[in-house]
């Protein structure tokens, strides 16, 4: 099962040192470790993740590989903002297109990480 986490992390070098153990990680056990993607603000998370591409992300795992048609008629959308959405999605990793051309989640699990701590 492939996994992947959504995290913010506002320091650099925390998650600089949290992606170079899960190198060492697969490098060490030659396994695939679990996907981060780290944003560095609540703002840069939900510029990516909008309601409406996180629901896209949502109906293109129930999908499966589709093209873009199929998705935006599933999604009761225009194929143009279908495929403006999936652009930024692309981009970041979090679908892919497969050697058909057909957009997918790469990841069997999305998995949301991150807290709201008040200022001491």
């Amino acid at each position: 099962m492939t996994t992947a986490i959504i995290r913010i992390q506002r320091n650099d070098e925390t998650a600089l040192h949290d992606a170079l153990e899960g190198f060492a990680a697969a490098w060490e056990t030659g396994e695939e470790q679990e996907h981060v993607f780290s944003f560095a603000s609540p703002e840069q998370l939900f510029g990516v993740l909008t309601p409406k591409r996180w629901t896209l992300i949502e109906t293109l795992q129930k999908l499966g590989p589709s093209t873009y048609r199929a998705l935006a008629s599933a999604l009761s959308r225009d194929v143009k903002r279908v495929h403006d959405d999936t652009a930024p999605l692309i981009e970041w990793g979090l679908v892919e297109l497969n050697d058909e051309g057909r957009i997918h989640v790469p990841y069997d699990v999305i998995h949301a990480d991150f807290d709201l701590r008040s200022v001491a």
